[in-house]
């Protein structure tokens, strides 16, 4: 069919037909030729047909459909028509068929408007989407990497020290049991920046990259990430971010539509307004929540596996606290298919601040003096409760979409910084949160970086085997 809003289905279930005495004694016959009707959504007309020998009457409850006759007897055909359907929604209506003592019940179905739909919509596509509960799917990702510092980086792939993406490299994430890949992606290289179009050999990149974590049979999560920065949470600002983020993620989400459900997508990455790490103010996160909701549903008007794709919607800032008290989950029209996204790096002293003060973390930590007052074990174990509580046990689930430590000089940190990440990884997977280790690609003084990105070898394996085997 070129037109599938002009596709037409009438399914006819197996006919009802009920033999009793009439008035007269004669045998009773009474039989419909269908118990449901499916309409699309402009006005048709379809033909139901009556078989038996006594009076009959059509009973609709609602207006937009109408029976022609509604009342005879004996054998008849009746038109059955249905209005068009100026919403987007699908409509159901019961006819009952009634003769004697006998009731038949017909149910109708009418398609929502497809009017209202943008011209590259096409329908929904289960193709490769597997009926699977996304709590499901997330207890699936296993212990996931970021490829940091590389599509995200402002100037070019290799601009930020890194070098461009190999299979290799992901072949040896893979071999060192990560099963899944984190791709943070600055998508603002623009062919027209009035329009917002993205380059076609760029996203061609990014496309090659994804294939190279889809092919290992991992899973693939990719997103918009800082990017300049240009998605500030203001009322000054709400507008010009909504419409630029819808038009970004159109365009991403129609160049991975045939994607099966090992691909993930994940609108935004660490909103914030710049340089305010405390309370958001209400207009922050307020604003925030619309982005998520804009990118939930730029993605889903694509249709075809879109319609049922993972979608991965942010806290303020990632922010696990603000996630507790501010977040506003987005309305979706597919059920089920939400999932929220924090990161982890806790305590700041130990976790990002570069210097050698504080270089001891947990209960065997033997100075005071290089251990944060904070942040320990029990901080943890509680952080991640609160998601569980909110999120998982409500079944949605939650990705540490980011988390590590420095790695800094002070021989001891090795030590301390191992079972930080060991004890941390470890309790995220037993409350159920799906861990994504950031790495920079950095392995100097203060770097993330567990591989080296040319040749794939393990730099850390101790800290690799502490991540993935908590």
């Amino acid at each position: 069919m070129n037109n599938p809003a002009k596709f037409l289905i009438l399914v006819l279930s197996l006919s009802m037909t009920f033999f009793s005495c009439g008035e007269n004694g004669e045998p009773f016959e009474f039989t419909v030729s269908s118990t449901t009707l499916q309409y699309a959504s402009e006005e048709d007309s379809q033909v139901l047909s009556i078989t038996g020998n006594q009076n009959w009457t059509i009973e609709i409850e609602e207006p937009w459909i109408t029976a022609n006759p509604n009342s005879g007897s004996g054998n008849a055909q009746i038109t059955l028509t249905a209005g068009a359907n100026g919403s987007e929604e699908t409509r159901t209506a019961l006819i009952r068929v009634k003769s004697g003592a006998i009731a038949q019940v017909i149910t109708v179905n009418q398609a929502g408007s497809t009017s209202m739909l943008p011209d590259y919509y096409i329908p929904s596509d289960k193709t490769g989407m597997r009926d699977i509960a996304s709590l499901d799917l997330a207890g699936e990702m296993g212990i996931g990497w970021n490829l940091g510092n590389s599509l995200e980086a402002i100037g070019g792939e290799t601009a930020w020290d890194n070098p461009e993406t190999t299979k290799g490299l992901i072949d040896a994430i893979k071999a060192a049991g990560f099963q899944s890949v984190r791709i943070p992606v600055a998508w603002s290289r623009f062919t027209n920046a009035e329009t917002y179009q993205i380059d076609p050999v760029w996203m061609a990149r990014v496309n090659e990259v994804v294939d190279y974590v889809i092919d290992n049979d991992m899973y693939a999560l990719m997103n918009i990430h800082w990017d300049g920065g240009w998605m500030q949470p203001t009322f000054a600002q709400q507008d010009y971010v909504n419409d630029r983020l819808e038009k970004m993620w159109v365009q991403i989400a129609l160049n991975f539509r045939d994607y099966d459900d090992h691909l993930l997508f994940a609108g935004t990455n660490e909103v914030m307004v710049d340089g305010d790490y405390g309370t958001p103010k209400p207009e922050y996160y307020q604003v925030q929540n619309s982005f998520n909701q804009t990118f939930v549903d730029a993605v889903r008007s694509t249709g075809g596996r879109n319609t049922y794709r993972n979608l991965v919607v942010q806290t303020f800032n990632t922010n696990i606290d603000h996630g507790a008290n501010f977040f506003e989950m987005p309305t979706d029209d597919t059920a089920d298919r939400l999932m929220v996204e924090v990161h982890y790096y806790d305590p700041y002293e130990f976790a990002l601040r570069e210097d050698e003060i504080i270089t001891q973390w947990g209960k065997d930590a033997t100075d005071p003096a290089k251990t944060a007052v904070w942040g320990g074990e029990l901080h943890a174990d509680g952080q991640f409760q609160k998601m569980k509580s909110k999120f998982i046990d409500q079944g949605v689930p939650v990705l540490v979409g980011e988390y590590g430590a420095v790695q800094k000089k002070s021989e001891e940190n090795q030590h301390y910084l191992e079972y930080y990440l060991r004890y941390v990884t470890n309790s995220m997977v037993d409350h159920g949160l799906v861990p994504f280790y950031w790495d920079n690609g950095y392995a100097g003084d203060y770097g993330f970086a567990l591989f080296n990105r040319s040749s794939g070898d393990q730099i850390h394996p101790e800290l690799i085997k502490a991540v993935t085997e908590p």
